[in-house]
């Protein structure tokens, strides 16, 4: 089914390129550069997630709406990711120039009126603004219940991207994921709302929603595994104060004690679904889909 979601994503952005650069070229650079990032790569961590916990739950394979479901989540991953890079001033996404980066340089290379940075800004937010419009798109036809929980992921990732970097500006961000070992909540500026609800919506729409407690206890076990493998590895947003506690805090020993907790995360999320009503050999899917993400 991801092989769907590539060809869905692929079939969207190639057919809004054709149609807005017949009307206007100017109107198809935004297009372009959603698809140049989607088409370097990246993970689809989210459309497989969500298409795990779709046919987990018995989904059926040939239905359409969980592979737009699965495309809109990578849509509203891309329109972060631009978000991210222009907050963060990165230089490069997945091999390529970021899109602030590569549309002040085609500004600066024309001699074009105005400041380069902030053409180049304000064209790369746009570009995600784009993305999560398409999302949209592909979201709106989603059942009832699955199209709720797409409206409260986007809500919750706004709120979460702001507490993050309120936190961070006010000297307030941890650099160990303490609170995800505690147990994310509403609002959570580290994400598990990104994994809990990819699963929840596969579920809505195989009409499973028997499932939403052990899907979430399993995102909450599995999410706090994979920030716990993000400070050791040094991942993204683990850096600065989180590699200072890593060097001078962290001895071996340490990183052992680490090392059971994520293990330890992974038989809690492994429970989370053992007694969830799924066939065995989706419990051997979740269970492995755990096992790649906590590392």
């Amino acid at each position: 089914m991801l092989d769907r979601v590539e060809e869905e994503l692929a079939r969207l952005l190639a057919q809004e390129h054709r149609g807005r650069r017949t009307s206007d070229p100017r109107s198809a650079v935004l297009v372009m550069g959603v698809a140049e990032l989607i088409q370097a790569g990246g993970e689809r961590a989210r459309p497989a997630i969500c298409l795990t916990g779709y046919l987990a739950a018995g989904g059926d394979p040939d239905d359409g709406s969980a592979v737009a479901a699965a495309s809109a989540l990578e849509l509203l991953d891309t329109c972060w990711v631009i978000r991210a890079d222009v907050r963060d001033n990165a230089p490069l996404r997945r091999g390529i120039p970021t899109l602030h980066i590569s549309h002040a340089a085609e500004h600066e290379r024309n001699g074009w009126r105005g400041e380069p940075r902030r053409f180049g800004e304000g064209t790369a937010v746009l570009a995600g603004d784009l993305a999560l419009a398409y999302g949209d798109r592909l979201a709106a036809g989603l059942p009832q219940e699955a199209r709720l929980l797409w409206d409260d992921l986007r809500v919750e990732r706004s709120i979460g991207a702001h507490m993050e970097a309120a936190a961070a500006t006010e000297y307030l961000d941890d650099a160990w994921p303490g609170q995800c070992l505690d147990g994310c909540a509403t609002g959570c500026g580290a994400g598990w709302y990104g994994l809990r609800h990819a699963l929840l919506i596969g579920a809505a729409l195989a009409g499973r929603d028997d499932l939403r407690e052990a899907y979430e206890e399993y995102a909450r076990a599995l999410h706090a595994a994979w920030r716990i493998r993000g400070f050791l590895g040094g991942g993204p947003g683990f850096d600065g104060d989180a590699q200072f506690l890593r060097d001078v805090f962290f001895d071996a020993q340490a990183r052992d004690r680490a090392e059971e907790t994520i293990a330890a995360l992974v038989v809690r999320a492994d429970k989370a679904v053992d007694a969830a009503r799924i066939a065995p050999a989706w419990r051997e899917e979740l269970g492995a889909l755990a096992r790649e993400i906590a590392g």
